[in-house]
């Protein structure tokens, strides 16, 4: 039986962290079709924030939950200006831009940082189960997920910002004909997914090993957790990291975690040619 628990407590982390990690990707690439290869760099960027701010004093909750999604939500606001809002509707072009400057941050951190590891010690500590140990982080991370499912749905369906920046995303030119700017609604929408991003790399700071590639580890697989989705971005990423969470979890439990990763991409190349529009385009249209 405590086994059974502590295996469950692996997945409901395993899932909570891959949500976190694809949700700022599903407002990028879900809402504004922007192929974002920086997204890796942007979990970095976060971590990095976290870590350097914690080392220099700041309450490791603050450093966590403030200054990592506000330094990221900054660094894609300059990148959405002097990079991104010339590339809307330009697929190929926004790869190629978005991979330049996943080399420029991994290359940049590594010239300030180095290659070594760091890391924060993570908080809440740890509860028994029988002969088994975990840590209230876990619960923590699956709080979060659940936090900030609620709050993106209460941005994008009950304010009016939400309201603007679906109707941007569906109909710029019959919105810029309404009195809205597209390009700050661009902008504020970039910015807006890059801080959810920042936040998810100081969450996962304390329980990951901070590198300045560490970035490589995480985009693969939340691209395919958001495609997997479908075109709702919060009940198709839910859906989709659910499962993913699951299956991966599962997967390391009984094989390596190796090969759990491994279980994981078949998973979804199974999932992706059974569902070619996603987990929400059978299950959940209509939804957000």
């Amino acid at each position: 039986m405590e086994i059974a628990i502590i295996l469950a407590l692996d997945v409901l982390n395993g899932a909570s962290a891959l949500f976190l990690l694809c949700l700022g990707l599903a407002i990028i690439f879900g809402m504004m079709r922007i192929i974002n290869l920086a997204h890796g760099e942007f979990v970095m960027l976060g971590a990095y924030a976290t870590v350097v701010s914690a080392n220099a004093g700041l309450n490791i909750w603050v450093a966590m939950l403030v200054v990592a999604p506000l330094f990221t939500g900054l660094v894609g606001l300059v990148v959405e200006r002097c990079l991104i809002r010339f590339l809307y509707g330009r697929l190929v072009d926004s790869m190629l831009a978005t991979w330049g400057l996943s080399l420029t941050l991994i290359g940049v951190v590594t010239t300030i940082f180095g290659n070594t590891i760091n890391g924060v010690p993570t908080p809440l500590g740890g509860f028994s189960i029988g002969a088994y140990r975990s840590s209230w982080y876990t619960i923590f991370l699956f709080a979060m997920a659940c936090v900030m499912c609620a709050l993106v749905y209460v941005v994008l369906r009950r304010t009016r910002f939400g309201l603007i920046a679906r109707a941007v995303m569906q109909n710029p030119g019959m919105a810029a004909a309404l009195g809205v700017n597209p390009a700050r609604i661009y902008m504020a929408t970039f910015t807006l997914g890059a801080a959810v991003t920042g936040l998810a790399g100081g969450l996962l700071a304390p329980v990951s090993g901070i590198t300045p590639v560490m970035g490589g580890a995480f985009v693969a697989k939340c691209f395919i957790t958001v495609v997997g989705g479908g075109a709702a971005i919060l009940s198709g990423t839910l859906s989709a990291a659910g499962l993913f969470g699951f299956v991966n979890q599962l997967g390391a439990y009984f094989t390596t975690p190796v090969y759990g990763e491994v279980i994981l991409f078949l998973s979804a190349i199974i999932l992706i040619r059974l569902l070619p529009q996603g987990i929400s385009g059978r299950f959940f249209k209509g939804t957000l």
